[in-house]
Formats: structure tokens, C-alpha cells, sequence
């Protein structure tokens, strides 16, 4: 794969490769219906906003300040910028480097054809995990159709960005990002397939701004978390694992720590009065536990903190375990607290 000559490292720091701000009113876009069908896994469905209390759906966010690819690199040794950015964050984000290379070249090749899209190699790196992990699962890639691969052309990576950003779509907008995920992978199984686009190239871009942090408990909780994705809502559930379909709340925090070797009580509750409290100044950080419910009496449910606003929770029976937005206007959050 031919590296394309960059300058693009210049003013890194003042610009975020992806710009997907919180989009009020797509309030509708994050449930997942998780499907009691016998056969594995459930094919989550969207459906409308449940009315009772708790935290907010889904208001589509991504990345954003993510490492550009050449950020803060020389060109020793032979290689090139863009082949030692791959090379430095290949390991922390467990994507290939010659994959890395291709998303940067796909980000490349639409910042020059179509500014306007704002593609990022951070959501092509989310829709190369889902896709297929990174051509590590076989088959295409990027999850191309033919049709697709036909129309647009060029390396998969490319082709898979002149899709997205089809029809004018602005990928810095929530709604154009939102929407063009769903086109570029339409079928029962869209919801399912655009949150773990989101939550993948949110990590991403936490793990490329801050690659030392990848072996931490928090950064395994919060991959064990996104790996659960789609799986019901049981109450009292303990996950596969343990001989159930699904998590609840606390249940899929508890089982997330404890792949990371972390130990936290059972329930939401002693979860809350057992973890150091974040300043309620501060935002929370990536694996933090978000917490809802009155600190004088109960709190009666719990999420992981993914970052940029979000968290990742078994919401309720009915409902897959999903992304939501973390914390909004009129809901009952009761703060975070830090396990590792």
C-alpha cells in the first residue's frame, strides 16, 4: 500500500480528526431491542425512547482529538512518518500496521477529494473492528459490498470512505455520521453494527492520544465491555461465562473489572460506596463507573464511562447492553467513582 506524502501533523493539537459533537434530538437513534430469538447472538432492533427515568439514549458523539497519523514523528530510520505512527500505536490500539496505514491513506485520500466530509481515520478504524477486527476475521476487510467496492473503487479503506461520505455527507456533523454508518451497513443488525463502530474509534482515539494507558485495568475493562455489546439485559445476569444470556447493570461493570484483575462488589449500590469518588468537578475518565440514584439511599444502576460523554450499560430488561449518552438534563446521576 503506497504511503501518501503528509503535512498534516502541522497543528495536530488545535484540531480534532474527528468532530462529532452530541446531536439533541436524536433521541430515538441508540436502543437496542435485544431479540429473545433461540439462535445467538440477539439481533438488536431500534425502538422508541422508553419514558421512564434513567439515563438518556444514545445522542450520536465520536472521537474527537484524536493523534493524526505522522503526529510528533521524524521519519528516522528509513521510514516514514505515517509508517512509524502506525508502527508506535499498532500495539496499544491491536490493529495491524499495515491496517493503521490504510485508514490514514483513506482519511488522506477523502481529505483531498471531499474536505467537506471530514472523514477520520479513527471511524474507519471503527468500522475495520467491526467489520472483521481488522481483516483478522476473514472476508472483506472493511465489509465492503461488491456493489460498493464497484461503484467507489480504489483500496478498500478508500472506497469504504468515498461510501461514507456519499451524497454530500458531512462526517463531522452527528447526524450526517450517524446516518451514513447505517447506509454504509444497512440490514437487521445496523444498530448493532454503528455502536460498535462508535465505541471502537472512541477507544481508538483515547488510546492514540495516550498509547502508554493501553495494558491498564481500565482500558481491559472498558474493551470487555464493548466486547458485550448486543447481548440482552437479564436481571441478575453474570454473562455467558457464568450461564446466563446477558448482564444487568452491575453485573456487566463487575464481570468488566474482573477480566482486568480488579475485584469490585456486586451491586450498584456497594459498587458506588465502595469506589473513591471523582470530583464532581471533573469530567469522568475512560473506565470510570457512572453511577444514578440518590447517594442517601440507593443507587439503583451503574455504566462504564467510554468517554466523550458516553458510557457503555445494560440499561433495563427488553434492551441490549449499549452506548448511551452518560448524563443529561432532569436524569437522577449521582456521580463516578474510579476503580483503577
Amino acid at each position: 500500500m503506497t504511503t501518501k506524502p503528509t503535512s498534516w501533523a502541522r497543528g495536530a493539537a488545535l484540531r480534532g480528526l474527528v468532530a462529532l459533537p452530541l446531536v439533541a434530538g436524536l433521541v430515538t437513534a441508540g436502543f437496542l431491542l435485544a431479540d429473545r430469538a433461540p439462535e445467538p447472538p440477539p439481533a438488536p432492533l431500534p425502538v422508541a425512547r422508553d419514558a421512564a427515568s434513567g439515563p438518556s439514549v444514545l445522542e450520536v458523539s465520536a472521537p474527537v482529538k484524536a493523534q493524526e497519523p505522522g503526529q510528533g514523528a521524524s521519519g528516522q530510520g528509513g521510514k516514514s512518518p505515517l509508517q512509524q505512527w502506525a508502527e508506535q500505536l499498532a500495539g496499544p490500539l491491536d490493529i495491524p500496521a499495515d491496517a493503521l496505514i490504510g485508514y490514514a491513506n483513506g482519511e488522506l485520500t477523502l481529505r483531498s477529494e471531499d474536505p467537506s466530509c471530514h472523514l477520520s481515520w479513527v471511524t474507519l478504524a471503527g468500522v475495520g473492528s467491526a467489520a472483521s477486527n481488522h481483516g483478522r476475521a476473514g472476508g472483506n476487510a472493511l465489509g465492503l459490498t461488491a456493489a460498493q467496492a464497484k461503484k467507489y473503487g480504489g483500496e478498500a479503506p478508500i472506497a469504504a470512505g468515498r461510501a461514507l461520505c456519499a451524497g454530500g455527507t458531512d462526517l463531522g456533523a452527528g447526524q450526517g455520521w450517524w446516518k451514513a454508518i447505517a447506509a454504509y451497513h444497512p440490514g437487521n443488525d445496523t444498530e448493532l453494527f454503528r455502536q460498535r463502530v462508535l465505541g471502537m474509534a472512541q477507544l481508538y482515539a483515547t488510546l492514540s492520544l495516550d498509547p502508554a494507558s493501553a495494558s491498564s485495568p481500565r482500558v481491559q475493562a472498558t474493551r470487555f465491555a464493548l466486547g458485550q455489546l448486543g447481548l440482552p439485559y437479564v436481571w441478575g445476569g453474570n454473562g455467558p461465562d457464568a450461564g446466563a444470556a446477558g448482564f444487568d447493570c452491575s453485573g456487566l461493570t463487575k464481570a468488566s473489572y474482573d477480566s482486568a484483575g480488579v475485584s469490585l462488589p456486586r451491586t450498584a449500590d456497594s459498587q458506588f460506596r465502595a469506589l473513591p469518588p471523582v470530583p464532581a468537578t471533573q469530567e469522568p475518565r475512560l473506565g470510570d463507573l457512572v453511577f444514578y440514584g440518590s447517594p442517601a439511599t440507593r443507587i439503583h444502576h451503574v455504566g462504564l464511562y467510554l468517554g466523550n460523554g458516553l458510557m457503555i450499560n445494560a440499561p433495563t430488561e427488553g434492551q441490549a447492553i449499549q452506548i448511551h449518552t452518560y448524563h443529561s438534563k432532569g436524569d437522577d446521576y449521582a456521580g463516578a467513582g474510579r476503580p483503577a
